[in-house]
């Protein structure tokens, strides 16, 4: 077996894993995600919180005696976080949640992913016109 195969099998099996994950706390369903905006329902809340300190503390270990440089952060992040916040109290779902509903066969997940794919598309477009703005590099 190959090393790209294997390297794709195991990130199968996590992502396998994370929709499990994400389908038995609840984030995958709508009606949990609305408990969770409208705070009729903190458990969610406090899953996502917990699950954020964790990370937050596991990149404190690892960046421990390291000299990491901060990125400035630009202009576009408030509005672009408060719009993500948005779609995903309205449809009840981050990017990873919506693939999980397709998963479970919830059809309007497909709205949200059509959602997704055009928010980026214009995004894309509108930066590279009219802003410019160092987003960085996410690729592998």
């Amino acid at each position: 077996m190959t090393n790209h195969l294997r390297s794709h099998i195991l990130l199968g099996l996590f992502g396998l894993l994370m929709g499990m994950s994400l389908t038995f706390i609840g984030f995958a369903d709508f009606g949990e995600v609305h408990r969770m905006f409208t705070f009729a329902d903190l458990r969610l809340l406090l899953v996502f919180a917990s699950a954020v300190t964790l990370i937050m503390a596991g990149y404190a270990v690892l960046a421990r005696g390291k000299n990491i440089p901060r990125k400035p952060m630009h202009k576009g992040v408030i509005p672009g976080g408060v719009l993500f916040g948005l779609g995903w109290a309205v449809t009840g779902a981050c990017p990873s949640v919506a693939v999980v509903q397709l998963g479970e066969g919830y059809l309007p997940a497909l709205a949200t992913m059509t959602g997704i794919a055009a928010g980026v598309w214009v995004y894309r477009r509108v930066q590279a016109r009219y802003f410019h703005w160092d987003t960085g590099a996410c690729e592998v």
